[in-house]
């Protein structure tokens, strides 16, 4: 139970009383400053505290949106503040200062917890104050601004306002035009029968894995049915997202299992539709793990260029000047987002054509859209790199290492070496070529050859911190580097089961990547140093693979595959569901992503 602490009696006929408590808020009163600070501090220390005048009068999700949002130290609206445990001591600081300046004198005059968040805010405190729009959150100082305040929120529906705002203002054409104006009173629906987010998330993914199943049937009724239980999986899929802003759950947990899941769904579901095509006589391993490893680089190259840029200064350029002049104009707003193929538009076109048409004819169709999306977006921020003057700061530059993923090899080979070979973002293209022609040269021992190559690269890359302005597509190169090279030996081995089992492999190293991405974007920093050496990393990985190919029989190759892949996720899953299950990282949304 949170605690609020109305400061003052409440005016007559108010229902601050009643809406706290309709908030999970224990309500008592101060008669003043002074037994307001007493009160504070006789709370318990585990708990939420708030400070709220009684004069208040306002929308109940005017104070839902700033007293019980969980991602927030120290929030405010107008005549409200409230504390979470570690905004606590702020809080008592700034309570304490104002009570020893004579401020409980004024406490009929003016706001008391008006006062406490200047005091917080000349403190350098950081307060969050959220977006009320029509909302009405105010502290009337006569009646006739009582009466005033009073018809304001009877005009306004407080309802249709926090329907409205559970819904993304950013999102892709399908889903906001074909999915959101019914999902959010689904999500409205949940919150009602006290699902969480995270049961709908979890609800999501099991329905995605029932559609993979169908797809791996082979037949069309199946593949009618996988068609229809992805568009299924994915209205649920904006539901929890729409659940938790419509009832303020958020947790570090169930945007870590958002996330994740969506990954999971869609490579599941490759995978089911590979299965599928297999029992009708047609293999598409191959186009699976292409497009699996193409929609990964994508989102790579998505979190290594926001990640560089999070907090740059000198952060124009004429790309985005243009970009923002192409925004005030509103039909390209939603030709832009669709080009990209974000997630809504991309799971309704894999759902359609699986019903209609054949698992290859599917997956050509997503590898030519992805493909043509991530060049689209990646020259754009190539673009923007190029031309603005941007200075990137030393948390971005350590946020792209640790993207980047090298392991103790490339450690040891950048400190024998001991001198920069070049600009890192040049020496890992360099690394990456060189890996690539080995890769197609048809001579046995030069995979294992261009892959040393490419772990001195990786070490040399990273000798210096990754702050030129093309430096955030080292991490991308390495994810391409990595998959491709299991993509193309296996489908060298030419032998059943090879690419399948790098589908498995490839899989769980994503899972890896995609959860040291989740970790950075929570300030939980990255996945532990250990789990770094015991995987490998990417350079000890790759070159591991190469000499396997060298060195076994295709049928060899395919259970060393097998073997690898089991121990990485084994390890890698472990690792990150202890982590997120008792993660203290402080609670976060994840608004999803657009690709």
């Amino acid at each position: 139970m949170s605690t609020a602490i109305l400061t003052g009696q409440p005016v007559p006929g108010s229902s601050i009383e009643g809406d706290l408590r309709a908030l999970g808020f224990d309500v008592l009163v101060a008669a003043d400053a002074a037994d307001a600070e007493r009160l504070v501090a006789e709370a318990p220390c585990e708990q939420r505290i708030a400070l709220v005048d009684a004069r208040f009068v306002g929308h109940v999700h005017a104070l839902r949106l700033g007293l019980t949002d969980p991602r927030f130290p120290l929030a405010a609206v107008p005549g409200a503040v409230t504390a979470q445990p570690e905004g606590r001591v702020t809080l008592t600081r700034a309570l304490a200062r104002d009570n020893s300046a004579g401020g409980g004198t004024a406490l009929a005059v003016d706001s008391l917890p008006d006062r406490i968040v200047t005091a917080l805010a000349d403190d350098g405190a950081e307060v969050y104050r959220p977006e009320l729009g029509s909302l009405v959150a105010a502290v009337p100082a006569d009646p006739q601004a009582r009466n005033e305040a009073r018809q304001a929120v009877a005009d306004v529906d407080d309802e249709a306002v926090r329907l409205k705002s559970a819904v993304k203002s950013r999102d892709g054409f399908f889903t906001t035009h074909f999915i959101s104006p019914y999902s959010r009173y689904l999500a409205r629906w949940c919150a009602r029968r006290g699902l969480t987010p995270n049961q709908v998330t979890t609800a999501s993914l099991i329905t995605a894995l029932i559609a993979a199943a169908c797809a791996a049937t082979g037949t069309r009724g199946g593949f009618v049915a996988a068609g229809v239980l992805l568009i299924a999986s994915f209205v649920l899929d904006c539901t929890d997202g729409q659940l938790a802003r419509y009832s303020l759950q958020y947790s570090t947990l169930g945007a870590w299992l958002d996330a994740t899941f969506d990954r999971a769904k869609e490579y599941a579901y490759y995978a089911g539709l590979a299965l599928g095509a297999a029992r009708g006589g047609d293999d598409v391993w191959a186009l699976a793990l292409g497009a699996m490893i193409l929609q990964t680089c994508r989102h790579v190259v998505d979190f290594s260029f926001n990640e560089a840029n999070h907090d740059a200064t000198a952060n124009t350029s004429p790309t985005a000047a243009l970009s923002d002049k192409l925004d005030s104009v509103g039909w390209t707003v939603w030709v832009r987002r669709m080009i990209v193929l974000p997630i809504g538009e991309r799971w309704a076109m894999i759902a359609v054509l699986t019903a209609a048409t054949t698992p290859r004819i599917t997956f050509y169709a997503l590898l030519i859209g992805c493909a043509f999306a991530a060049t689209y977006t990646t020259a754009g921020r190539v673009l923007r790199s190029l031309t603005r003057k941007a200075q990137r700061t030393d948390r971005a530059a350590q946020a792209l290492a640790d993207l980047a993923d090298n392991g103790p090899l490339a450690g040891l080979l950048g400190r024998v070496a001991r001198a920069p070979l070049g600009a890192p973002f040049l020496v890992a293209l360099a690394g990456t070529v060189v890996l690539a022609a080995a890769l197609f040269s048809g001579v046995t021992w030069a995979p294992v050859a261009g892959a040393f190559v490419y772990a001195v690269a990786a070490g040399q890359a990273l000798y210096r911190p990754l702050k030129g302005a093309l430096d955030w597509l080292v991490p991308p190169l390495f994810r391409a580097a990595e998959y491709g090279t299991v993509l193309i030996l296996a489908a060298t081995a030419d032998v059943n089961g090879a690419l399948p089992a790098a589908f498995g492999l490839v899989a769980a190293v994503a899972y890896h990547h995609y959860d040291t991405v989740y970790r950075i974007r929570g300030n939980a920093g990255a996945p532990p140093a250990w789990l770094v050496r015991a995987v490998g990393g990417h350079e000890g990985r790759t070159l591991l693979i190469t000499v396997l190919a060298a060195l076994l029989t295709a049928s060899q190759f395919t259970v060393a595959l097998t073997v690898l892949a089991v121990a990485v996720a084994l390890l890698v899953l472990v690792e990150s569901i202890r982590f997120w299950v008792s993660a203290g990282a402080p609670a976060v949304h994840d608004e999803g992503e657009p690709a």
